[in-house]
């Protein structure tokens, strides 16, 4: 796999600030894996669209914190690199060389039948880096029910990737997209049509029959999908939403062309220093491209700061020497009659959208990482996971948070941190009685603050404000300053000031 430099920079910044989204789940090695589209094996006219039907619905249902799939873009690349049309399905042979050639750790791949009546599905999955193939599985099931046979299918191949997966079957396949089968169908149709036309109308009819067919957060695609609602709402002058699109990326993966665009987005709103620091940011981390020096050249000179500006400008120059437009620009710096070309030019911003290499690259990190902490003692490795919980924590990944400090408390149960952070993780996510428990077993190893603070916040909302007030008291002894014992000290005495007074004997 070639990794641009632009994600090796990421990567640089990923590490540096700890944006560790994808340490979920990190008691087991997170693994690679993709779902190639299934063989009709039925002949069964118009049930083509159902093949690729199963890498979109499989992947959804697949990815987690330990396996991570890659897309049906991930797929084209790869065929194209070996010069296999998008439409063929490749033989086994050839699949094998062709994964191996991806660097992915599991492949699907299965057939469907149709009968008139049912639809019966089978699996395999093939470990690519110990050569091994798993039993076949299989599901079937009317037509009409589709979805629920390839959720079903999903959870087969997750529990022989994952033996020990808690949920059972019927809750994991019941727990399924809504989704209308024939808005599936369309969605399908519309990402193989060979014309935009196609593309557009399909996609239309999927959007029309399934109004609330979208991405969800926790979805693969939801950073992609942000990325190109960001564009598009650029594209149609509404700045402000394709802000919001691109800061969810960015807060998650921060690629060199999602800080460009909120360069440029920035600049938009009139807001030139924050553009100027997105900017900045994204020459930083590659200084390769030679849009990047052009958008920071054009955003120094909009907030006033001409020196630097042309410095970038010419920087761009070198390398884009027959651009009109950045010589216009640097032109009009010393020609006043020209000044309101340096009002007027537009930021240029990036539709290259690189996220699965660079989580590729992540994984492989943290799975040398926790290869080479599985050798320190349990102490060391509970505290590693307690460090990247409170990090995920302070970057607002609850869920996410949550995970690591339950490997910590399992691998050290007396790290009263560990407890304490769970504690937060749980309070985030509205889990006041889990919340409750790990704060107690917290304290019960070490007195702090932390604990103390968050049962007197649940005391209070629960108005319990004598017990608040207790704990603030003792969280107080321990740090006299702390802001947020005294915040919640005001607080508290706020609430007991509302309290209905006992009228005199």
């Amino acid at each position: 796999m070639r990794i641009r430099p632009s994600i090796l920079a990421s990567l640089a910044i990923v590490l540096s600030f700890s944006f560790a989204v994808y340490a979920q789940g990190s008691a087991e090695t997170t693994s690679t894996l993709i779902i190639m589209p299934f063989e009709n094996a039925s002949g069964a006219p118009g049930l083509q669209w159902i093949s690729e039907a199963f890498p979109e619905i499989l992947s959804q249902r697949l990815a987690g914190p330990t396996v991570f799939t890659l897309t049906r873009d991930d797929r084209l690349r790869a065929y194209e690199r070996a010069e296999i049309p998008a439409e063929v399905l490749p033989t086994r042979a050839t699949l094998f060389r062709l994964v191996e050639q991806m660097d992915v750790d599991y492949v699907v791949f299965g057939r469907y039948m149709f009968d008139g009546r049912i639809l019966t599905a089978r699996a395999q999955l093939l470990d690519v880096q110990r050569r091994r193939l798993f039993a076949e599985s299989q599901e079937s099931g009317p037509l009409p029910e589709l979805i629920q046979v390839q959720s079903a299918l999903a959870w087969d191949l997750l529990h022989t990737l994952r033996p020990s997966i808690s949920i059972d079957k019927q809750a994991f396949t019941t727990s399924g997209p809504s989704l209308r089968l024939d808005a599936l169908e369309n969605y399908v149709r519309g990402i193989i049509a060979g014309t935009a036309t196609e593309k557009i109308q399909h996609l239309r009819e999927a959007a029309r029959l399934n109004p609330s067919y979208n991405v969800s957060p926790n979805d693969p695609s939801a950073h992609e999908a942000d990325f190109f609602l960001g564009l598009s709402a650029y594209e149609v002058g509404d700045f402000s939403r394709a802000q919001e699109a691109f800061s969810r990326v960015a807060v998650q993966l921060p690629l060199p062309e999602v800080y460009n665009n909120l360069g440029v987005v920035a600049a938009r709103l009139g807001d030139r220093k924050q553009a100027v620091s997105y900017l900045r940011r994204t020459v930083e981390a590659d200084a390769s491209d030679p849009d990047y020096e052009f958008n920071l050249g054009n955003a120094l000179l909009q907030s006033g700061d001409s020196e630097e500006a042309t410095r970038h400008l010419n920087l761009y120059l070198n390398l884009r020497p027959t651009d009109r437009e950045a010589r216009s620009l640097l032109d009009a710096l010393s020609d006043a009659s020209r000044s309101n070309i340096l009002r007027g030019v537009e930021g240029r911003l990036k539709s290259n959208y690189d996220e699965s290499s660079f989580r590729q690259l992540v994984l492989g990190i943290q799975s040398a990482a926790e290869e080479r902490l599985a050798q320190t003692p349990a102490t060391t490795h509970a505290q590693y996971h307690v460090g990247r919980g409170q990090e995920l924590l302070s970057a607002g990944f609850a869920t996410e948070a949550e995970r690591e400090f339950r490997e910590a408390t399992k691998l050290d149960p007396a790290n009263a941190e560990a407890h304490a952070g769970l504690a937060r993780a749980l309070e985030a996510g509205n889990d006041i009685a889990g919340a409750r428990v790990e704060a107690e077993a917290a304290l019960s190893i070490k007195v702090f603050v932390d604990p103390l603070l968050l049962l007197a916040r649940l005391d209070l909302r629960d108005n319990r404000t004598d017990a608040a007030a207790d704990r603030v008291d003792r969280a107080l002894k321990l740090d006299p300053a702390n802001v947020s014992a005294l915040t919640l000290k005001r607080a508290v005495a706020a609430r007991a000031a509302q309290k209905p007074q006992p009228l005199p004997n």
